[in-house]
């Protein structure tokens, strides 16, 4: 059984069916306007050996061309996913960080309500800042739903969204370390776990902002062209008739879907790139997480005070109140108080 909103990844892995004739994050819309061009091709190059002189070349050239275009088409993708899974296993670091510093700072961090709201509504907004600051955005609605409009709008006018938002996160580590309410190894390790979260953000930054060498993928494409142009001229001599067009088309689809996987694999993080990381998800999953402690240590808060409420109140010889001779005791509240 699933949440609601999300979705079975797994259940839809399974559906063969359902996969094949999927439109909905498939790559093939994209590639269909390339392939209908290089079927146009095809046919005006098949038409004109059908009215001019014979054309046709060897097809053996192009079936060793082909094996070496599957292979450097193939590598570039391994590229593009190794990029993918980097910046996937980037992401669970900063959902176990975000985790660890909330739980480091409501275990050790002082009793003030205010505090502890704070530092767990701005771990959840890193989050949020990262994901926005990735794709480029500099709205923030998830922010002012979390903090206020005032406090998003000032993260939104910073230089770097996710470094402001991190500085005001160890100004509020400092206030509870200066205020005597969070031990010196408690701060240590809370500062260790907002250090690597900007260590992960780093980390995305880098994928993002080094994609692999253009010229790769301009000799890639050129070779592509080449070869899916000159294709229907070695198809000719085969004799297949008007389905020589089609036969180029087919292969046109499988090289371009391969070559569009591999340059959508390389920036996980837009959301409009084919298999682009589940960002939203995962920032909603941080901060459904990080709220829900929130929300049990205020359930956890109102069930002491009702069993503090409901303890009889002890006299100052230590009897219970129920026992005291003179009434209302004038001592303490035992173990609550």
């Amino acid at each position: 059984m699933t949440r609601r909103g999300s979705r079975d990844v797994w259940g839809e892995a399974r559906d063969f069916w359902g996969e094949v004739l999927a439109w909905q994050g498939a790559a093939t819309v994209r590639v269909l306007p390339l392939v209908a061009v290089f079927g146009v091709i095809a046919t005006l190059v098949y038409a004109a050996s059908r009215v001019g002189p014979q054309m046709g070349i060897p097809v053996g050239p192009h079936e060793i061309a082909g094996t070496v275009l599957g292979l450097i088409l193939v590598l570039r993708t391994n590229a593009g996913y190794e990029r993918w899974w980097e910046g996937r296993r980037l992401w669970g670091g900063i959902v176990n960080e975000a985790r660890n510093l909330a739980t480091i700072a409501l275990s050790y961090g002082p009793g003030d309500p205010r505090w502890r709201e704070e530092v767990v509504r701005w771990t959840i907004a890193f989050a949020h800042a990262t994901r926005r600051s990735l794709r480029g955005e500099r709205e923030l609605p998830e922010l002012a739903a979390l903090l206020g409009r005032e406090p998003a709008d000032r993260v939104a006018a910073a230089v770097h969204m996710p470094s402001a938002i991190a500085r005001r996160i160890g100004g509020l580590l400092q206030e509870a370390r200066a205020g005597g309410g969070m031990d010196g190894f408690a701060f240590q390790e809370a500062e260790r776990q907002r250090t690597t979260l900007i260590d992960h953000l780093g980390g995305c930054e880098r994928i993002l902002r080094t994609p692999l060498p253009r010229v790769y993928s301009i000799e890639i494409r050129r070779f592509i062209a080449l070869f899916l142009v000159t294709l229907t001229i070695a198809l000719i001599s085969k004799e297949l008739g008007w389905v020589t067009p089609l036969l180029t088309m087919l292969v046109a689809y499988a090289l371009l879907v391969v070559d569009l996987l591999g340059a959508e694999l390389q920036n996980p993080f837009a959301d409009r790139n084919l298999g682009a990381l589940p960002l939203d998800d995962i920032c909603r999953t941080i901060e459904r997480d990080l709220l829900g402690l929130l929300a049990e240590e205020r359930s956890l808060a109102e069930e002491e005070m009702t069993i503090h409420d409901s303890l009889p109140e002890a006299c100052p010889g230590g009897a219970a109140a129920v026992e005291c001779p003179e009434g209302r005791p004038s001592g303490s509240r035992g173990f609550f108080a």
